[in-house]
């Protein structure tokens, strides 16, 4: 399949010929490209862009969407979240996990990292709705009893990465996860830090969210979460940690050392009171920085747009600094740093070789006339509503409303049933 982009306007506000062959991007030039073509995409006031990554969140909990608002991290988590989840089954995390892949895809979203539970269910919405994820089985620990090989836990996260990992021509990866520091015990922490070193595997933490978090592990074991997991020997692995509130400079350079990702969730930590990132620390420490959404229980949306502009704002309010950096940075913690936090070095990025994950926003919307700067227009002016189309690996799964590999009415019944049933 060649699918030639005829002329869009591009992040460095050039206009070319974008020729994708199969699942790459093949001829990028102010050219025309000589040949036949399956399909000429007119992109006469259209912008393309790298597909978005959202590099922590947990899909399934669509079925919780702004559940238990208002209330701090703690008790959110204690009195609503985890009843809620006990109650979780294969059906409902399927029907969704869907809706998620659904949502994700409108909002120009190519690719997530997700920790949750039956990650079989979430694999295949994932597969089925053409999207990629990094998914990995949350993991838990409070028996100091328990050897690593006898967690049921993290035996089904074993299964998971030998039956899926690298599934669907790779669109699907299967990381480790450990919940947290203070849901884990030491020697379960660095017995899944040793799994994932050894298997090449990613992992996925939630890393320092709250003060009361970071204070209480310090209180336990005189040390940060960073320091913890570090001496765990879980940074040995490709980690990604969500979060990262809480980290002191001291965190932040472990953080570099080992090459520890910081998803940052600005949206879910401000509704849920957190705090927010160092994100100019983190950038200034050659940290690898991405955007995540976090769960709809937390957020009430799955859209990176939103967080990139929060992200954006946010930071030089606090700082009072308008120029701490520029929206070609926030765009890059959203497309390539995503796809780097997820092992993917193919991703991310418009060039002759990579995977032609992309998407196209419409320019000829009231909020976006006229555009200066590409990139300034995405991060401060467009949102999912200008999304037109999202492509990975080639293939259109979204455009101009209708999605191409999801039955979006089906889904929505299913999750409205599957809703309406579950608080009975």
């Amino acid at each position: 399949m060649r699918i030639l982009f005829d002329k869009p306007r591009m992040p460095d506000d050039s206009f070319k010929y974008v020729l994708c062959e199969n699942d790459k991007i093949i001829y990028i030039s102010e050219t025309k490209p000589e040949g036949s073509f399956d399909r000429i995409i007119d992109c006469k006031q259209k912008m393309l862009f790298p597909g978005l990554y959202n590099c922590h969140t947990h899909a399934a909990m669509t079925l919780f969407r702004g559940y238990g608002a208002d209330l701090p991290l703690d008790r959110w988590l204690n009195e609503k979240i985890f009843p809620a989840e006990d109650r979780l089954t294969p059906r409902s995390v399927y029907a969704a996990s869907m809706l998620a892949c659904a949502e994700q895809i409108k909002n120009g979203i190519v690719s997530f990292s997700d920790m949750y539970f039956f990650c079989d269910e979430t694999v295949k919405a994932s597969i089925e709705s053409g999207m990629r994820a990094n998914i990995s089985r949350c993991i838990v620990s409070f028996d100091p009893t328990e050897k690593l090989a006898d967690s049921p836990r993290f035996a089904e996260a074993k299964s998971l990465f030998e039956t899926y990992h690298n599934a669907a021509d790779s669109r699907i990866k299967i990381d480790m996860s450990l919940h947290a520091e203070y849901t884990n015990l030491e020697h379960i922490c660095a017995g899944v830090g040793e799994y994932a070193v050894a298997n090449n595997a990613g992992l996925q933490i939630h890393l320092s969210e709250t003060e009361k978090e970071h204070n209480e592990c310090i209180g336990r074991h005189g040390k940060t979460p960073t320091k913890f997991f570090a001496d765990a020997g879980v940074f040995g692995a490709r980690t990604t940690a969500a979060h990262c509130v809480w980290v002191t400079d001291d965190d932040m350079d472990i953080m570099a050392q080992y090459g520890v990702t910081a998803a940052h969730n600005p949206v879910s930590n401000l509704k849920l009171g957190s705090g927010v990132m160092p994100l100019s620390k983190m950038l200034a420490k050659g940290i690898n920085v991405t955007l995540g959404s976090d769960g709809t229980a937390s957020n009430n949306t799955l859209d990176i747009l939103k967080e990139m502009y929060t992200a954006a704002i946010l930071h030089k309010g606090i700082e009072r600094k308008c120029d701490n950096y520029t929206a070609a940075d926030i765009v890059k913690l959203a497309c390539e740093n995503g796809a780097k936090a997820q092992g993917r070095e193919d991703c991310g990025r418009i060039e002759t070789g990579c995977k032609a994950d992309l998407i196209l926003l419409d320019l000829d919307a009231v909020n976006a006339i006229p555009v200066y700067d590409s990139c300034g227009a995405l991060v401060y002016a467009l949102g999912s509503s200008n999304v037109c189309m999202t492509m990975v690996d080639g293939k259109i799964l979204y455009e101009n409303g209708e999605y191409k590999t999801i039955d979006i009415e089906r889904t929505k019944a299913e999750m409205r049933d599957v809703c309406d049933h579950y608080f009975d």
